[in-house]
């Protein structure tokens, strides 16, 4: 029998995503799959709106908790582990629901999407190379190999990237672009908002998690790695109160900094997810919703 399509429930930061996902989990026997980057991480609870244990209401919750802050997070790692927790929740005859507002997660997990190697070798050749000619002189190396890939990027740390991809593999970079095709079958619920009330919820929010300890977790956090962690240190939240331990900056404009960085990532985020035209949208507030949700996921 074939399986059943996976449920991802994607949407802004701060829209309900993980409590949807519980609920969609106990109307369909289901375990959860997190998709959400920042909560991969150990210790990163209040900062990140981790779901508790108590708030997964005893359903089994997947990829949270698996990194250290020192450790960088890897999207292909991610859609290595991300799929194999999908085959084994179907396997056990349960469904299986993605949830998370992490793009390129999210679509890493559903979509035909590869990824090339890296070579620690051929990248500190290529950065060499860069340190010596600059960035324009690569840039147009990458032209002559990659000119898609060359109109799309202009750091150069992307170039370098380009052009070890070309170099491993002989193919240009742009050719490992996604597709919007699902390697297995799947089902996208977004979760549609008010933008004005999510605005508002998003500061109420932080004012929460600072009231709640989040310039403690931080300074924890600080103790253990923080800030040599690459992909940890730049979460929402953790840079901006690590300037306050610096006495660099106050805990009320660090927290009005984060509100403001999040409202700018909650627009990124639809922008990304509104994109994609396999999305159904829901009202977010509709007191229906998890009815509504289920249906579809059916």
């Amino acid at each position: 029998m074939a399986a059943p399509p996976v449920i991802a429930v994607v949407g802004p930061t701060g829209s309900g995503k993980s409590d949807l996902a519980v609920s969609l989990a106990l109307e369909l026997d289901g375990e959860v799959i997190n998709a959400d980057a920042m909560q991969f991480y150990r210790g990163m609870d209040i900062g990140t709106a981790k779901i508790t244990p108590a708030e997964r209401r005893g359903v089994p919750h997947h990829l949270l908790d698996i990194l250290d802050v020192t450790q960088e997070a890897s999207v292909s790692d991610f859609q290595q582990q991300a799929r194999a927790a999908i085959a084994d929740i179907h396997a056990r005859g349960k469904r299986a629901i993605l949830a998370g507002g992490s793009g390129l997660y999210v679509r890493a997990a559903l979509d035909v999407l590869e990824f090339p190697g890296t070579d620690p070798a051929v990248r500190a050749r290529l950065e060499a190379e860069h340190a010596e000619v600059g960035t324009q002189e690569l840039l147009a190396r990458l032209k002559s190999v990659d000119p898609v890939s060359a109109e799309r990027v202009s750091d150069a740390r992307r170039i370098i990237r380009a052009l070890e991809v070309h170099e491993l593999t002989g193919r240009p970079f742009s050719s490992f672009m996604p597709r919007r095709e699902y390697s297995h079958p799947a089902i996208q619920v977004g979760l549609g908002v008010d933008r004005e009330v999510l605005r508002e919820r998003l500061a109420a929010r932080v004012h929460r998690m600072v009231a709640a300890g989040l310039p403690e977790e931080v300074r924890r956090l600080d103790a253990l790695g923080l800030r040599q962690g690459k992909t940890a240190s730049r979460a929402l939240g953790y840079s901006q109160f690590l300037r306050v331990i610096d006495g660099t900056s106050t805990v009320e404009d660090a927290a009005e900094e984060t509100i403001v960085a999040t409202r700018q990532f909650a627009r990124r985020q639809l922008t990304w997810f509104r994109a994609d035209p396999r999305i159904m949208w829901l009202d977010w507030q509709d007191p229906e919703l998890v009815g509504k949700a289920a249906e579809l996921g059916r």
